[in-house]
């Protein structure tokens, strides 16, 4: 069961691909809980989070489904991280999720920029990029 953890799912979809799943109706489907964890300066490491429950101290809880894209997800950061707040600040998303022998992989599969100009990733949405239910979100503000 713990070789079906890395698996296939953890690679990105092929580029030019439209996404593998309808829209979720929001109104009738129960929003999933997203561990979120922010730092400055960068994402945090794998050893981070070696330990269950000694994970980084600086943890917000989000609900949100699987189809929310980085810009919601940039703009709920914002909300709760001073540091996002800036003109000029950058927010590189990851995953963290434990791989085929249990240990926490940080693997990044988007960037934003906190003010929305220049999109770069902003429209991906949590289920294209690869999330899986139970896997955090890590967030290095920059």
């Amino acid at each position: 069961m713990a070789e079906a953890a890395q698996g296939p799912r953890r690679a990105l979809p092929p580029p030019g691909r439209g996404p593998r799943f309808g829209p979720v109706d929001r109104e009738k489907t129960c929003p999933l809980l997203l561990r979120v964890f922010t730092k400055t300066g960068s994402h945090h490491t794998n050893a981070d989070f070696a330990v269950r429950g000694k994970e980084p101290k600086d943890e917000v809880q989000i609900y949100t489904w699987k189809d929310a894209t980085l810009r919601e997800l940039t703009d709920l950061v914002k909300e709760v991280a001073p540091a996002a707040r800036r003109r000029n600040a950058r927010l590189s998303f990851a995953f963290v999720y434990p791989d085929k022998h249990g240990h926490f992989v940080v693997r990044e599969v988007g960037k934003t920029l906190s003010n929305g100009n220049g999109k770069l990733d902003d429209g991906k949405v949590l289920a294209e990029l690869g999330f899986q239910i139970g896997d955090y979100l890590d967030v290095a503000i920059m």
